[in-house]
């Protein structure tokens, strides 16, 4: 008899307690309850603000909740990572990075408040697309070996433009001229268009910016294309050459932009984000919109992204190390 009164006793203090798990995950807010912040750690009008842009419009559908974007520059973009890096875990504080803030600030940066590779997770992987090698106007240079030659010809000469010490636009200049074999001095910007609008001035010889930043800077011919970085050649620059092609065989860097936050975030959240952000990137608006821009929308997920995160920060330690890049 007791042996059945234990068992009833069990069966009914398990019953209480799926329960009171139903009804707690019954009232947990539904997130996101509130206005959400998504961190651009580079000014206004880049690529990675641009992408930012039409990524939080369409969650901001999708959610329900403001997904307001803040752009807090500087320091390569360790200041808008640091901001994500100390908040709380709690998805309501996002960071929009390129590619350079989660996979290259640590190995050039040696005092950091944080470390990328540690602090912050990657939640999706949002788009991805090749870089430009890109000249003004007037530029004498009409193929990219004419530039490559006149570079080679006179070390230290001829200057390129970035967004910024270890921004993307920085690195893959510096990876092209390595593997190149050929010395431009580099001029940092606080910005991609600010370097762009300097290159169409004539300010600065050559720059690589992304191809989403100054596509419609070649479509209206204020800037030349000689080539462009990714492994095939561009839909939206369908005449223009890649580096391969255009004669430094091997050559392939693609710019990409995603999604992080802070690590310690649960992983159920995490998820839950991911999938949002999927179904924003598959839709028609976002998808044409990123297309118009020569990039190609992904949205993976967190244990992709975390994979080609890693993958990344392995490969740009080696170009680092070996062109001797550091910020401070």
């Amino acid at each position: 008899m007791k042996r059945w009164t234990m068992k009833i006793i069990a069966v009914a203090t398990a019953t209480m307690a799926l329960g009171s798990a139903t009804a707690a995950l019954a009232q947990a807010p539904t997130f996101p309850a509130k206005p959400v912040r998504m961190i651009v750690p580079f000014v206004a009008g880049g690529a990675t603000d641009v992408v930012a842009r039409l990524l939080a419009q369409g969650l901001n559908e999708r959610w329900g909740q403001s997904v307001l974007v803040e752009n807090r520059s500087g320091a390569g973009g360790t200041i808008g990572s640091e901001i994500v890096a100390r908040s709380n875990p709690d998805g309501y504080t996002q960071l929009f990075a390129s590619g350079s803030v989660l996979s290259a600030n640590q190995h050039m940066y040696r005092k950091m408040s944080h470390d990328p590779g540690r602090d912050l997770v990657g939640v999706s992987l949002v788009a991805s697309g090749p870089m430009v090698i890109a000249v003004g106007p007037n530029s004498k240079f009409n193929t990219l070996m004419d530039l490559v030659n006149a570079v080679r010809a006179a070390p230290g000469k001829l200057s390129y433009g970035s967004a910024g010490i270890g921004s993307q636009v920085h690195l893959a200049a510096e990876s092209f001229e390595f593997f190149a074999k050929m010395d431009s001095v580099h001029v940092p910007y606080k910005g991609e268009v600010v370097a762009i609008t300097d290159l169409i001035g004539g300010q600065i010889d050559w720059a690589a910016p992304n191809l989403g930043a100054s596509i419609n800077f070649l479509r209206d011919r204020k800037l030349r294309a000689l080539a462009v970085t990714g492994p095939k050649r561009s839909p939206s620059l369908p005449d223009v050459p890649t580096v391969s092609e255009a004669g430094i065989a091997g050559f392939e860097n693609l710019g990409w932009f995603g999604v992080a936050v802070v690590t310690g975030t649960p992983a159920a959240l995490i998820n839950r984000m991911a999938d949002d952000i999927a179904k924003v990137t598959a839709g028609t608006t976002f998808r044409d919109r990123v297309t118009g821009l020569g990039m190609e929308a992904v949205g993976n997920s967190p244990e992709e992204f975390n994979k080609y995160i890693r993958s990344e920060i392995a490969r740009w330690g080696r170009i680092i190390r070996e062109r001797k890049i550091t910020a401070n």
